[in-house]
Formats: structure tokens, sequence, C-alpha cells
């Protein structure tokens, strides 16, 4: 006997409202794409709000949103779904893309370059005007409805040859950039998040915009937003300011010696 396991929409939905500050007019540009049924690119660096944006979004148009965190091991059955046995009996078991599509729900999925090529194909007819998800296991073909919508998060910052869209992948998607917030807002953001005062909160910015200005020089990434959270996050808990700029800011992003003890004079600097 063959049966299907069933997803309700409530274990998808965001039902408190996300913080996310604007930065310019990216909710009207996302919401103008939602109401045209147009699937979405969200391009940026780690850690600057792509995630955090989506969450908002998909709270203020109240669907329920569905995250897959691509890797290099993903399949489509994995996305799409596969059967399974369970207590003696075959289960259909329905892939987050699948589940999104039946229950018209926002599907995500973070770092979509991470996937592999022939696993990101089983997304292309949902980004046409057809909007269909071939379930050829069942052998069903299943319309998205409406209020289906599909989004993906890319860093270009990471591209290489072999770890790059595909041009037929990238022009179905309208593209949207993020970066980090400015230096006031981004003061604002972590004061709002973290609850370390305003002085602490500038001199992590000030901080953080040296190491961005790094990159490229010695270091692959700049730090991002979310670790400035984490920062003020520690430093909140009472644990020592170096200390936490150890921990969550020059660590996370540099395995080199050398770099950790340039990086942390340059905080010594700042915070003396």
């Amino acid at each position: 006997m063959v049966k299907a396991a069933e997803h309700k929409i409530e274990e998808f939905t965001i039902t408190r409202e996300p913080f996310y500050m604007p930065l310019g007019n990216e909710v009207e540009m996302f919401e103008q794409a939602y109401a045209g049924k147009l699937p979405v690119m969200l391009k940026g660096p780690t850690g600057c709000g792509k995630t955090r944006f989506l969450q908002y979004m998909a709270y203020r148009l109240g669907r329920p949103l569905i995250t897959v965190a691509c890797h290099e091991d993903l399949t489509a059955s994995d996305l799409v779904g596969r059967y399974l046995l369970k207590g003696g009996e075959t289960v259909w078991n329905d892939g987050p893309l699948t589940t999104a599509v039946k229950i018209g729900a926002i599907c995500y999925l973070d770092e979509v370059v991470e996937a592999r090529k022939d696993t990101t194909v089983v997304i292309h007819p949902l980004t046409d005007d057809r909007r269909i998800l071939p379930v050829e296991k069942k052998g069903e073909l299943l319309i998205a409805p409406d209020e289906f919508m599909l989004v993906v998060s890319y860093n270009p910052g990471y591209q290489t040859f072999l770890k790059d869209l595909k041009q037929s992948t990238k022009q179905r998607f309208i593209a949207m950039d993020f970066n980090y917030p400015p230096p006031e807002l981004e003061k604002e953001i972590l004061v709002r998040e973290t609850g370390i005062n305003e002085n602490t909160a500038g001199k992590l910015i000030e901080l953080a915009q040296k190491i961005r200005n790094l990159k490229n020089r010695g270091l692959e990434e700049g730090v991002s937003t979310r670790l400035l959270i984490y920062t003020g996050q520690l430093i909140k808990q009472r644990i020592g300011i170096m200390d936490a700029i150890q921990a969550a800011l020059i660590k996370p992003i540099t395995d080199d010696d050398a770099m950790q003890a340039s990086l942390e004079e340059i905080a010594v600097s700042i915070f003396s």
C-alpha cells in the first residue's frame, strides 16, 4: 500500500514579525515580483541580511516559507521527493520543493550555486510561464498555484569556473542586489538586535569597515552584519570585548595567525 506524507501550512508559517530595516526599494520590488509571479534571485555577500529579508517578506505577504540549504550532494530527489519504507508500507515523502508547490509557499534555495548543476535543472519549469513541477517518480505534473514563489540566493563573491550558476539558470530570475548596510543604519541594526550601547556599536562598525577594506588583500570576505550581531550578543552577555571580537569577528574569517594578529591590533587601536 502506498501512502503520502502530508504537511500543514502552519509548519512553515512565520508567526512573529522578523526585524528588518529596508535599505532601498527592495520591499516594493519583491512585492511586485510576487504579484507578477516572478522568481527572484537575491545576490550579495554572506551575512548581509538576505535570509532575514526573505523571512520578513514571507511574514509581510502572509505566506509560509520553506528553506533549503543547498550543498554539493543535493539531488533532485532531495528537492522533489522519494518513496520510503516505513513500518512495512511504502510511503511517498514530498521533498521541500514539492511541498512548497502544493501549499503555495515561498521556496527558498539558499546558496543555490552550491547545488549540483543537474539538480538545479529541476527548478527550470517553475521559473517560466509554465510554472509546473514534474514529479517523474509518481508520473505527476504539479501546477504551481498563484501563491507559490521560488527564491534563490547567490554570493557572486564566491563564484568560480566550477562553482557558478549557468546562464540558463541565471536568466530565469529577476535579481536583487544586497550588501552591508551603510554605517549609521548598521549601527542602528546592531543596537536593536543586541541591546549594546551606541558607543560600543559605533566602534564595532568602525572595526568592521576597516576589516572589509582588506577584502582581496589577505581576506577572502569581509565581516558580515551577522558576525557583528554575534559579537554584540557576546558583549551583552558580559564577555570581554576583545574576547568577543576574537571569537566572533576575527577567528571566523581567517585561520592565518599573522592576519589574526593584525586584525587584533586594529581592534585594540579602536577600543583602547
